[in-house]
């Protein structure tokens, strides 16, 4: 299937900064065993700027539904969404239905906004209230699937069935065994004639949270803190308004986002998102879960979705997803920039990895030699160590040719050393090969593998006794910044470059190139330096 654009689409992609450009609400879920700890996670729910809270009443012990309801009610600072999930549908209640929606109904006449009732049970509380509830409130009726995401014609008949029963509001959860089980939910959302709520529960669907309002949503859930969920893969309300910039999302806004897998740890979110806030760009990044490429580029076909970063392991995959291809990024076999040309809608595919990479490597020699040396490369004619043969040992490997090192290359396993050797003149050995591996002291060091990254941050791809004949040791991973083999590397004596380098400084070239404008360079520093 393919994902059309939204509702409507403009050419200016600037904004003016500030605007609100969505109607989608936030709603934090609130779930405590009392109503006094209710009160006060309300209280928190407006600190944290939700717009309304989901009262979790299943999670309540020793419920009095008129007292409580009527404290819940009276006291709460924001509009009140009352829901009562039993456990058939996913939620606490294991009690008698009749008084489940006793309460439901309850809630209705003492003042609540909204309230939620269960697809399975509309038709039964749709005759118990006989067409007669007040005015000011809202029935969602819902559905919740905890397998998987239906086609697009299931939902679709879904949503027409929720229609039926007389809801004011549709909602509809699924589960994403794939990043591509968002677009079916936002291909029904985008063009439903009634409020709804779509959707996509897990880790794989965070795209269809804060894409909801782009596609018109009637609300997405935030959580008041990190890790409290009512639902698999909610973000927190601060991460929608902070991180994803929720409210600047419109129709048009264009999608941006890393690939990856895993992707939990990106800090690229943070950078691009705050730099496209900075220069009023009409973008948003996402940390996309991606498990097969050519299937997440085939289903986000839209002209909205124009551009990605890749990171481990998708950088060779890439590749065979462009249309065409940079002459660089081709000689190294890797993209890490993937852009949707606007005149055509083909994938032009770029690595500037290497940029990235050799700059700051560069930079440490410079602070280490003490010298500008504007003649030519610090790494020319250096004995330059290349620790993995992935797309970014490529990009690596590749620029420290183009710099007139002598590369070597280390891996596991032999036969991809060898290849990526081959191709930029150099050596190869295989990573065991390394631990004895000196001919010389002052080498180079760069790891491109992802051993140390979080969370197996107690591992290093070579023993500390091995680090004393290198001058400079680069880490690409930088979460942790200080990785093992960088604080054993200092420890015998070599200088140290930052994972952190490497990616700001690739920032800096992908941002200009999604936006048209120059990065903001200091701003993105800043950020990364608050987020590490």
């Amino acid at each position: 299937m393919t994902l059309l654009s939204g509702p409507s689409a403009v050419s200016d992609l600037h904004t003016t900064n500030g605007t609100r450009r969505n109607s989608t609400l936030i709603c934090a879920p609130v779930m405590a065993e009392s109503v006094d700890q209710m009160l006060v996670q309300m209280g928190k729910a407006r600190e944290v700027g939700a717009d309304l809270v989901e009262i979790r009443l299943d999670f309540l012990k020793n419920f009095s539904p008129r007292q409580d309801l009527e404290i819940l009610i009276k006291h709460s600072p924001l509009p009140t969404l009352f829901t009562y999930r039993p456990a058939w549908e996913g939620g606490q209640y294991k009690g008698d239905d009749n008084k489940r929606q006793d309460a439901l109904r309850l809630a209705m006449e003492l003042g609540a906004d909204y309230i939620d009732v269960e697809l399975q049970v509309a038709h039964d509380f749709y005759n118990s209230i006989q067409g007669e509830k007040p005015e000011k409130v809202k029935i969602i009726v819902s559905s919740h699937n905890y397998q998987k995401t239906p086609s697009t014609e299931e939902i679709g008949d879904l949503v027409a069935r929720i229609q039926a029963t007389g809801a004011d509001i549709v909602k509809i959860a699924t589960t994403a065994l794939d990043i591509t089980d968002s677009a079916r939910v936002f291909q029904v959302l985008v063009h439903s004639q009634v409020p709804m709520i779509g959707l996509v529960m897990g880790e794989k669907g965070l795209i269809s949270r804060v894409l909801s309002a782009k596609y018109g949503a009637f609300l997405t859930f935030g959580t008041i803190e990190a890790g409290v969920v009512s639902a698999p893969g909610q973000p927190t309300v601060k991460d929608l308004l902070d991180l994803y910039n929720f409210r600047l999302i419109g129709p048009d806004t264009k999608v941006h986002g890393v690939i990856g897998n895993p992707i939990g740890h990106s800090k690229s979110p943070h950078l691009y998102n705050a730099a496209f806030k900075s220069i009023n760009f009409n973008g948003i990044y996402l940390p996309l879960l991606v498990d097969s490429v050519a299937n997440f580029i085939d289903t986000y076909n839209s002209p909205d979705f124009v551009g990605y970063s890749f990171t481990i392991p998708h950088k060779e995959a890439g590749l065979k997803c462009c249309d065409e291809i940079d002459p660089k990024a081709k000689e190294i076999g890797a993209v890490n920039c993937m852009i949707r040309r606007t005149t055509d809608g083909k994938l032009i595919g770029y690595n500037v990895d290497y940029l990235g990479a050799i700059a700051a490597i560069e930079e440490g020699l410079q602070a280490l030699n003490g010298s500008s040396n504007t003649s030519g490369s610090l790494l020319a004619g250096k004995l330059f160590v290349v620790m993995g043969a992935g797309g970014a040992g490529k990009a690596l490997a590749y620029g420290g040719k183009e710099k007139g090192a002598r590369v070597v290359v280390a891996n596991r396993t032999y036969d991809k050393a060898k290849a990526l050797a081959n191709k930029v003149g150099g050596e190869a050995i295989t990573l065991a090969e390394l631990e004895n591996f000196h001919p010389e002291d002052g080498m180079v060091l760069a790891n491109t593998t992802s051993v140390g990254m979080k969370p197996r941050t107690d591992q290093t791809p070579v023993s500390k006794k091995a680090l004393k004949h290198y001058s400079l040791v680069f880490d690409a991973i930088y979460t942790p910044k200080w990785t093992r083999l960088l604080q054993e590397a200092q420890e015998s004596g070599a200088a140290v470059v930052f994972g952190t380098e490497m990616l700001l400084n690739q920032a800096f070239v992908q941002i200009e190139n999604f936006s048209g404008v120059p990065a903001p360079k200091q701003l993105i520093r800043d950020v990364l330096a608050r987020n590490t």
